[in-house]
C-alpha cells in the first residue's frame, strides 16, 4: 500500500516536472523578479512600476485593444518560427518573410484596382504567398542542396531587407518628398471604424480575427492530419521517414512554406491594417525575431504562441508608459531577456535529469 502512495506520488511529481506551462510560468515570474530588482537598484519602486506597466494595458478597453493591435503580428510570426520548429527545422527567417510579405500586400494594393473588401482580401492572401516563396526558398536550399536553413534564412532576411527599402525608393512607390511610399490603397484596408465609440483610434484589424484562426490551423495540421504526421516525422528522424515512404525533401520544402506563409501575413496585416504604408528602413524592425521569443516562451506550441504573443505584445505596450514615473521602457527587454533564458536553462536542466534518471533505471536514451 505505501508503495503504491509513493509510486503515485512519485508519477504526479514527474508529471509536474514535465508540465510546460508550470516551469514557463516560473521562467515569468523569474523575468519579473529579476526586474523588480533592477529597479530597486536603480531608485525605482517595483510596485509602482509594475502598476503602471500592467494598468498601462488593462486599464481601458482601448488600451487592450492597443496590445492586441501590437500583439498580432508577432503572433503570425512566433507561430511561423513554431511551425517549423515542431517540423525540425529552425526558421530564423520570420523577419525577411514578414518583410516580403508587408511589401506585397502594398504592391497589390496600389496597382491592382479591385472593389472594397475583396481587394483587401487579395492583398492579405499576396502577403502571405509572398511569405510562402521566401520560406520555400529555404527549404529547397535545405532539402536538395544541404544548405542549413539557418544560414540561408539569415542571408533573406537581409536580401529581403533591402530589397524592401529598394521598391519603396522607385517612382512608382515612393511618396514626394518622403523617406516612405505611397499610402495603401483605401479599398485594400482591412480595419474597421465601427468600434471607434468604445476604442477610440485604435484600428480593429482582420489580423486580429486571423491569428487566432491561424493558430487553430497550425494545430490542427500539426496535430490531426496526414500531413502533419508527415511534416512531423521527418522532423524527428529524417532517414526512418525517408525509409517509411515520405518525401523529404518536398516535406521539408513544404514545411518552410507553411512557416513563410505565416510569417507573410503578420506582415500584410500589419500593413493593410495599421501602418498604412512602409518606410525606407535603416535597420529591420524585429518582428521576426520577437516571434522566436514568442514561440518559446509559448512552448513551442501553436495554443501557446497565442497567449504568449499576446502577453509579450501587452510588455512591450505597457512597457512605454514606464516612461510616465521616469523609468526606462527597456526595462521589458531585460523582463523578457530573463524569461528566455530562464526557460533555456530549466530546459536544459531538464534534459540533464532524464539523461542521469535514464542512465540509472538501465532505459534507451
Amino acid at each position: 500500500m505505501r508503495q503504491t502512495a509513493e509510486g503515485s506520488l512519485r508519477a504526479r511529481l514527474r508529471s509536474v516536472w514535465n508540465d510546460t506551462f508550470l516551469y514557463t510560468l516560473l521562467s515569468i515570474l523569474i523575468g519579473l523578479l529579476a526586474g523588480s530588482v533592477i529597479l530597486l537598484v536603480t531608485g525605482f519602486n517595483p510596485i509602482e512600476a509594475y502598476g503602471t506597466l500592467f494598468g498601462g494595458v488593462l486599464g481601458t478597453g482601448k488600451t487592450r485593444m492597443y496590445a492586441v493591435q501590437y500583439a498580432a503580428p508577432i503572433i503570425f510570426t512566433g507561430l511561423s518560427v513554431t511551425f517549423a520548429f515542431k517540423t525540425g527545422l529552425f526558421n530564423i527567417g520570420a523577419e525577411g518573410q514578414y518583410i516580403m510579405g508587408g511589401l506585397a500586400a502594398l504592391v497589390v494594393s496600389v496597382l491592382m484596382p479591385l472593389p472594397a473588401g475583396l481587394h483587401g482580401a487579395v492583398a492579405v492572401l499576396a502577403g502571405g504567398l509572398a511569405g510562402a516563396v521566401w520560406g520555400a526558398v529555404a527549404g529547397l536550399l535545405k532539402a536538395y542542396k544541404g544548405i542549413h536553413e539557418v544560414i540561408v534564412t539569415i542571408m533573406l532576411n537581409w536580401i529581403a531587407f533591402y530589397f524592401s527599402n529598394f521598391i519603396v525608393m522607385t517612382p512608382m512607390f515612393k511618396k514626394p518628398n518622403s523617406t516612405a511610399s505611397v499610402e495603401v490603397s483605401e479599398t485594400a484596408r482591412i480595419y474597421t471604424d465601427a468600434f471607434k465609440e468604445h476604442f477610440g483610434s485604435v484600428h480593429i484589424h482582420w489580423g486580429m480575427l486571423l491569428a487566432p484562426v491561424a493558430v487553430a490551423f497550425c494545430w490542427v495540421i500539426l496535430n490531426k492530419t496526414t500531413l502533419g504526421f508527415r511534416l512531423r516525422a521527418v522532423g524527428f528522424n529524417r532517414n526512418a521517414a525517408e525509409y517509411g515512404g515520405i518525401n523529404v525533401g518536398r516535406s521539408i520544402s513544404l514545411s518552410m512554406g507553411i512557416s513563410g506563409m505565416l510569417a507573410g501575413l503578420g506582415g500584410a496585416v500589419q500593413v493593410l491594417g495599421v501602418v498604412g504604408r512602409i518606410t525606407q528602413l535603416a535597420a529591420q524592425e524585429g518582428y521576426g525575431f520577437d516571434g522566436i521569443s514568442v514561440s518559446m516562451i509559448g512552448g513551442i506550441n501553436p495554443i501557446g504562441a497565442l497567449f504568449a504573443g499576446l502577453f509579450y505584445g501587452g510588455m512591450k505596450y505597457g512597457g512605454s508608459k514606464l516612461n510616465i514615473i521616469g523609468a526606462p521602457s527597456e526595462l521589458v527587454n531585460v523582463i523578457i531577456g530573463v524569461i528566455i533564458y530562464s526557460i533555456a536553462i530549466m530546459g536544459a536542466f531538464r534534459a540533464l535529469v532524464f539523461f542521469f534518471r535514464a542512465k540509472k533505471e538501465g532505459r534507451p536514451l
